[in-house]
């Protein structure tokens, strides 16, 4: 007799308002297994997952565990049945401890009088420890977002749970804290933990997992063991066509220009940055690369004025800028596509089209001082059309979008004041393949029609597909640039961590 899984969806659907996000939709998962779900952003992955965790509730179907119906009808009760969950999305309270975050949901469960902050400090630290060398007492608002991203791991872990739900928990994430999360999921198989893993990418999908599961438009697709399908199988299941290109063409030669859009010089802050200059050329998208922590954010920060700087200067085609402030940025021509999109990106609890304006209200705003509701509307269509974002309404929550379309909505608050330069920083995390190619695309066609592009990314496969020249940070400095054959994942590693020498990798032009 085949085994009785630890967890199975039958039948589920959900829906909001006139959006169906789940429809019929089925899942099982092994005891000891780790399943991977995959599918575009708006797929119902997430949606799904809040249901199993108790968030959300299902309008139609069944949770059986261990064979036997359940009703999952809040977090507290998805935990005490042994289901925990890694948001994509974090979600801690900045002004706590980082040991108080790991065990709150312990504490609110606790009936005794006092609490032992001195045991609470030591668990939390024994498990902490196998993540990263952070001090639990440290307040988790000061933390970087990929240190956060391990406080929510090391939260999930004090749970005493059968069943473990990540949601991109490596979105965040360095190689090295990567590989350490996949040693601990696999540790967690090894004692009969059943693990589901969402995820896009397809390296750590086939190198980790079991099973793989495909969602596309909230309906379940197909189940294959992961020794049995192939990576590009999986992505066309997933988007329902062939992702034959997933960067578009870079600058050819007779598109290169040695004109600079941007030039920054020996730009600083006095502490997270130094001596920082380059130039962004009309036409291409420079990649900026570098460890999480090595000042890649910092300096954007600082070029937009989002951070205060004690030297250097930028000039915008020409004329210096004497922003003091992001404003003053904006009106100027520069934006900034912030890597934290929950905290800083977006307005999650207002609607799309007053998310797409806000940059810019005085343009829409008429003589007697009233904003122009029409022309917002219009604003905000032609940018839902131009990126594909999904919607049920242009009156709904940025909040009730998936996180994919959430970063197009960000992206289109960006485009909506004409922009002359746009940093963007980690503009594909957390977003689906079909939608990264879509991104990818409209980021060329913005750097073809005259916006300088700078991208900030983690991800050494998008640097390289994506980008003309690379930028390499460590602590603070631009190690050297890489363009043409040199462009390579080992040459931005040896910058990276130090190995190769202060500006000595360059195929061809300046140094930075």
């Amino acid at each position: 007799m085949a085994s009785v899984p630890v967890l199975e969806i039958r039948n589920v659907s959900k829906h909001f308002g006139v959006v169906k996000a789940l429809t019929d939709v089925s899942f099982s998962l092994e005891r000891g297994e780790i399943h991977a779900l995959c599918g575009e952003n708006g797929a119902g992955k997430s949606t799904l997952m809040n249901i199993i965790a108790g968030v959300l509730q299902p309008h139609e179907g069944d949770i059986l565990i261990d064979g036997k119906p359940v009703k999952v009808t809040s977090p507290a009760v998805a935990q005490s049945l042994g289901l925990g969950l890694v948001h994509q999305e974090i979600a801690l309270c900045p002004d706590a401890t980082i040991a108080e975050n790991m065990f709150m949901a312990a504490t609110n469960r606790r009936r005794k009088l006092f609490m032992n902050y001195g045991k609470q400090a030591r668990d939390a630290q024994a498990i902490m420890n196998r993540l990263a060398p952070l001090d639990v007492r440290a307040n988790v608002g000061d933390l970087s977002i990929s240190n956060q991203q391990l406080v929510e791991i090391a939260k999930a872990l004090t749970l005493d749970c059968r069943v473990l739900i990540f949601d991109e928990p490596t979105a965040a994430l360095t190689e090295t804290e990567a590989q350490t999360l996949f040693g601990i999921i696999r540790d967690l198989k090894a004692h009969d933990i059943s693990i589901i893993y969402i995820s896009h990418r397809m390296a750590e999908i086939f190198s980790l997992c079991d099973r793989v599961t495909v969602f596309r438009d909230g309906r379940y697709v197909s189940t294959e063991r992961v020794a049995d399908v192939t990576p590009d199988e999986v992505v066309r299941r997933m988007v329902g066509r062939e992702i034959t290109q997933l960067y578009p063409p870079k600058q050819t030669q007779d598109e290169r220009s040695a004109e600079a859009i941007l030039t920054v010089r020996d730009l600083g802050d006095g502490a997270r940055f130094h001596d920082v200059s380059f130039d962004l050329r009309k036409g291409e998208i420079l990649g900026i690369g570098g460890l999480i922590g090595s000042g890649r954010t910092e300096i954007a920060e600082g070029i937009c004025c989002l951070r205060p700087t004690t030297k250097g200067v930028v000039t915008l085609e020409g004329p210096r800028l004497h922003s003091r402030s992001y404003a003053d940025a904006v009106k100027a021509g520069i934006v900034y596509l912030s890597e934290d999109r929950k905290g800083s990106g977006i307005f999650l609890d207002m609607p799309i089209a007053q998310n797409i304006s806000v940059l810019d209200l005085k343009a829409l705003t008429g003589p007697a001082g009233l904003l122009n509701a029409k022309a917002e509307a219009d604003l905000a269509h032609r940018f839902v059309r131009r990126l594909g974002i999904r919607i049920g309404g242009m009156d709904i929550p940025v909040s009730s979008l998936s996180g994919g379309n959430q970063q197009k909505v960000a992206i289109a608050k960006q485009l909506a004041v004409n922009p002359k330069v746009i940093l963007m920083d980690e503009p594909t995390r957390g977003i689906d393949v079909g939608a990264k190619s879509e991104i990818h695309r409209l980021l060329r066609d913005l750097a073809r029609s005259g916006i300088g592009v700078v991208v900030i990314s983690s991800e050494l496969p998008e640097l390289l597909g994506l980008c003309d020249r690379v930028l390499v940070i460590r602590e603070g400095s631009v190690m050297g640039e890489i363009e043409g054959d040199a462009m390579s994942e080992e040459a931005i590693m040896r910058l990276a961590s130090g190995i190769a020498g202060h500006n000595n990798s360059k195929a061809s032009g300046h140094a930075a």
